[in-house]
């Protein structure tokens, strides 16, 4: 409504996470993590960056809002047929998904947009920096077209064991659901497709001016590329990578040394911080010089401001990391 009539912000779902072997794929088959035969009604009430409050969104709380469901297991980048065990096909359809989705948008109003602002969470933040080119190139260059991808720059990190781990996870993904027409030529070129998968690559060819908003004590990536559970078979990480408060100086030293993480990068133990009004813009939002999270977003979008980039001091200096924050 009113400035924001013209103006569309396009979420990618949180949560999901990726099906990377036939087995994990036909066990999400039957419920709305594989089919959206299945999905329960939306209870997500639109907050953060989603919300429809001019005090605690007011950069886009009148912007038009899509919320995508996501069901694919892909990142809504494949496109492949697969064999259930008990011969039932499974069909990888989140590249036809996605662009099934924005060319809906497209001749709802999208097309008409003057402005417009890709983002996603966690598995939807990987599918908004995979897609980020391909929605830029739908408008003409008169239109701000930018990306805002939340907890979606998953790492290719040995865990604490020294293995690669999580990367048998990508791989699986990009072969099982072929995901190579969402990724980078020139990456491809030169490397392995499951490398180019993950987003320190892809952002090298990214022209689309993105935001890249992670935490450097990322929750998700603590409990599942740093120390998944094969990585520390004597459980002595157990309370550590539940909770960040949990750990002994010898266990911080080693998160200390994961700090390619992404730019709002601060140091509170979460994941996902954009759709929740606590850590999006409220009294206790986490905060890097001086500002909020909704307005170094609304300040880098706008370009009210060139310093866009803030990366947090070392756990646990910032004392705007609430416990309340989401995990």
């Amino acid at each position: 409504s009113g400035a924001g009539s013209n103006s569309w912000l396009i979420h990618l779902e949180v949560g999901g996470g990726w099906c990377s072997t036939v087995s994990e794929c036909s066990n999400r088959r039957m419920s709305q993590l594989g089919s959206s035969k299945f999905m329960k009604p939306l209870q997500f009430g639109g907050y953060g960056i989603l919300g429809s409050d001019q005090l605690q969104n007011p950069d886009f709380y009148n912007w038009n809002r899509a919320y995508v469901r996501y069901c694919d297991g892909g990142s809504f980048s494949g496109d492949s047929e697969g064999q259930a065990q008990d011969g039932t096909t499974l069909h990888f359809r989140g590249l036809r998904v996605y662009e099934a989705v924005i060319d809906e948008l497209m001749g709802k109003g999208l097309a008409n947009a003057t402005q417009a602002l890709l983002t996603g969470c966690s598995a939807g933040g990987l599918a908004t920096i995979l897609h980020c080119d391909d929605f830029s190139a739908r408008f003409p260059h008169k239109v701000s077209v930018k990306c805002l991808p939340d907890a979606g720059f998953f790492l290719d990190a040995k865990d604490i064991s020294g293995e690669r781990s999580f990367w048998s996870v990508y791989d699986g993904v990009v072969h099982l659901q072929n995901v190579k027409q969402v990724l980078p030529k020139d990456c491809l070129a030169s490397k392995e497709p499951t490398e180019c998968f993950f987003p320190a690559e892809i952002i090298k060819s990214i022209r689309t001016p993105m935001f890249i908003l992670n935490s450097a004590y990322d929750s998700w990536q603590i409990q599942n590329v740093l120390v998944p559970g094969s990585s520390a078979p004597d459980k002595s990480w157990l309370s550590c990578k539940g909770n960040i408060i949990n750990c002994n100086s010898t266990q911080i030293e080693v998160l200390h040394d994961k700090q390619d993480w992404g730019l709002f990068i601060d140091s509170c133990f979460t994941h996902c911080q954009t759709l929740f009004g606590i850590s999006w813009n409220s009294p206790i939002s986490p905060r890097l010089g001086n500002e909020s999270i909704a307005e170094a977003v609304g300040n880098w979008y706008f370009g009210r401001s060139k310093r866009v980039r803030e990366i947090d001091c070392q756990y646990p200096c910032n004392p705007t990391c609430s416990s309340r924050l989401p995990r």
